[in-house]
């Protein structure tokens, strides 16, 4: 190789390091544009614009979704060691999967009368410890503990009509339950029966859409039938812990 095919090529090296910092740093903007979904949506549900604001955690939810596969596409942890993009992934999540929704679920008066406040700090704080655990997420891909899919909750709260006495015991449950150390899958990295979990993720997203949508009125049938989804996730979570389990007792 000669001087100028030397010189070409560092330059290109140079300019391929400077558009991939560009890059790395614009998937961070994509992951923090979470945060910005989670004020709106708050302003929508201040306004009493309830369906609205389902359709920013709707938003929060599509990124959320993405940024990992983009981040691992854009190498960016390697390109920008010095931020910390699971950080900010967290910060964003707790906002719009934690706060938001009880938020919602607290000025829609779907909590119960008089204990409704005690029903949302907890659901706040048990997330706080969830969020916060180091075993949190697992090296196998599954997070452990009840995940804070708060989110997904409102959206049946909201939609089903249960008393509001119901909606604050699922809501305790809920809450105990991430600290119980049970593995839940990760949809988009746990590998068993991976691609099945995710081209059902994707119709259940679309009755999700749909239910939203609609919005103030209820298709009560499509939201039974969108169920199918959580319990699918449910069982094969039961099913995939119980699995690791005996694996790690050496039992077949």
């Amino acid at each position: 190789m000669n001087t100028d095919e030397m010189m070409r090529a560092r330059q290109a090296a140079r300019s391929g390091a400077v558009t991939n910092h560009w890059l790395a740093w614009l998937v961070h903007l994509y992951t923090a544009l979470g945060a910005v979904t989670a004020f709106f949506g708050a302003a929508a549900l201040l306004d009493g614009r309830y369906r609205e604001s389902f359709a920013w955690m709707f938003a929060a939810t599509v990124i959320d979704a993405s940024d990992g596969f983009l981040a691992r596409r854009m190498h960016v942890r390697e390109v920008l060691p010095g931020f910390d993009g699971a950080r900010l992934d967290d910060i964003v999540d707790y906002l719009t999967f934690v706060f938001l929704p009880m938020l919602l679920l607290y000025r829609a008066a779907m909590l119960p009368a008089g204990w409704g406040v005690a029903v949302a700090c907890l659901v706040l704080l048990s997330s706080a410890y969830g969020f916060c655990s180091t075993d949190a997420k697992t090296h196998d891909h599954f997070f452990t503990g009840f995940p804070s899919y708060w989110n997904i909750v409102a959206v049946y709260l909201f939609t089903l009509g249960l008393s509001r006495a119901v909606n604050g015991a699922i809501l305790i449950v809920l809450s105990a339950l991430v600290f119980v150390r049970i593995g839940y899958i990760y949809p988009s990295k746990t590998p068993s029966l991976r691609g099945l979990t995710i081209a059902l993720g994707l119709v259940w997203a679309a009755m999700i859409g749909a239910i939203i949508v609609i919005l103030p009125a209820v298709n009560r049938m499509l939201v039974v039938a969108s169920l199918f989804y959580p319990v699918y996730y449910v069982i094969l979570s039961f099913a995939l812990h119980g699995r690791r389990e005996r694996l790690a007792e050496g039992r077949p």
